[in-house]
């Protein structure tokens, strides 16, 4: 019988930005469960959907993810598939339905405001502008991101439309390591807020920090960061904005696929559908051990501590290190992104950095190469990554710079 050896892996750093890495004894688990659940003599993904055995484990799945993040009663807990980018266009046509239902006069599709800051946010945009004519740039802040004389706007002096149907925002921009502070977005103005749902990407920060969900209107964000295996995709979204987008008697919005409607997912408990079996069964378990870890909580002073370690290190060499977010207080927590420079002349050097990254694969340090849009290197120090790994990281930079 083969037997699981952990022996190369606990030799290796994978700083993968997603999927990432995940806890070796969740893993260990998982692999028994897809033999053997739970003494049933069936593996997770062999199980009926409808069974009662899965639909215990997707009800203490939520019951986790609920107490992890403070969900309130009146949100509903959605687990469905697709990714972000499936999200992308589910949030704004849902959203677009809870606004037609609501103004039954309305001849036109209302406005939707959209903040860029990464990557993304853009594809976002992108996505929202295929779907629907009137889609407003609230903010576009990519510009100002690397620039240390660039100012930030704040959101009051975002150009807001009047009465949109949703506000988008990604709360980190995996690929450009750009975070939004923790009460950022609460600076809207509050009329603006106490009218507007506001809609937010967590993907690639969600159980690393707070999040205040009773200020949003929905929440998303895929598996393969923080949670588990690609393949869930977790929708938060408050019970009074789900609709029936079929009942709506206006010209927009578009006809909504059947499995991105929220309601068909709310009224059939994620069971629409036959779920990502595996891949919530290993979230499950990654949601049980962060309560046991400390929560939430624990995960933001850990994540603070490891990431504190690294951009020390590259603060201590600014000859031969360069943050691509110049604005410190936008700096990821979990997606460290940044250049190493040419000695001589001070400008990104990418045979530098080949050099780095063969250094890192020297010591076992893995997926550290930035992506392929933008080059540079990029660290990911999701909630599976430990402390030590962080000061092993930032040592090798240090040794780096001479």
């Amino acid at each position: 019988m083969t037997t699981i050896s952990t022996a190369l892996r606990d030799k290796t750093t994978n700083l993968g930005a997603g999927p990432s890495t995940l806890p070796t004894e969740v893993l260990l688990e998982a692999a028994q469960g897809i033999v053997d659940y739970k003494g049933t003599g069936m593996g997770i993904t062999e199980l009926s959907h409808r069974s009662s055995t899965f639909k215990q484990l997707l009800t203490q799945a939520e019951d986790d993810l609920r107490a992890l993040l403070d969900v309130p009663d009146e949100y509903a807990v959605l687990f469905m598939q697709g990714g972000g980018t499936e999200q992308f266009s589910a949030t704004l046509l849902n959203m677009l339905a809870v606004h037609a239902a609501r103004n039954p006069g309305a001849r036109e599709a209302p406005p939707v405001d959209y903040v860029v800051s990464g990557a993304w946010s853009a594809k976002a945009l992108k996505e929202a502008k295929r779907l629907t004519p009137r889609v407003n740039v609230a903010c576009d802040i990519r510009s100002a991101i690397c620039d240390p004389d660039a100012h930030i706007p704040e959101p009051a002096s975002w150009s807001l439309s009047e009465a949109p149907a949703m506000l988008y925002y990604c709360d980190n921009e995996t690929i450009d390591g750009f975070e939004f502070p923790h009460d950022f977005v609460a600076r809207l103005p509050a009329s603006y807020r106490a009218q507007v749902p506001i809609v937010a990407d967590c993907s690639s920060n969600v159980l690393s920090r707070p999040i205040d969900v009773r200020a949003h209107a929905a929440l998303f964000f895929g598996a393969q960061k923080n949670i588990g295996p690609s393949g869930v995709t977790v929708v938060i979204v408050r019970r009074e904005l789900v609709v029936d987008p079929d009942a709506v008697r206006t010209p927009y919005p578009p006809v909504i696929p059947t499995t991105l409607v929220y309601k068909n997912a709310m009224d059939n408990g994620s069971l629409y559908n036959t779920p990502p079996m595996f891949p919530l069964y290993v979230s499950a378990l990654v949601f049980a051990k962060l309560r046991k870890d400390g929560g939430v909580a624990g995960a933001q002073k850990r994540a603070l501590e490891k990431s504190s370690a690294v951009y020390n290190a590259l603060a201590a060499h600014p000859k031969r290190f360069r943050p691509t977010v110049a604005h410190p207080a936008f700096r990821s927590k979990m997606n460290i992104t940044f250049r190493i420079l040419d000695e001589h002349t001070g400008e990104p050097s990418e045979e530098a950095e080949t050099q780095f990254i063969k250094l890192c694969g020297e010591h076992r340090i893995e997926q550290v190469a930035g992506h392929r849009s933008v080059g540079g290197l990029r660290t990911s120090l999701y909630n599976a990554s430990t402390l030590e790994q962080a000061h092993t990281l930032a040592a090798l930079l240090t040794q780096f710079a001479g």
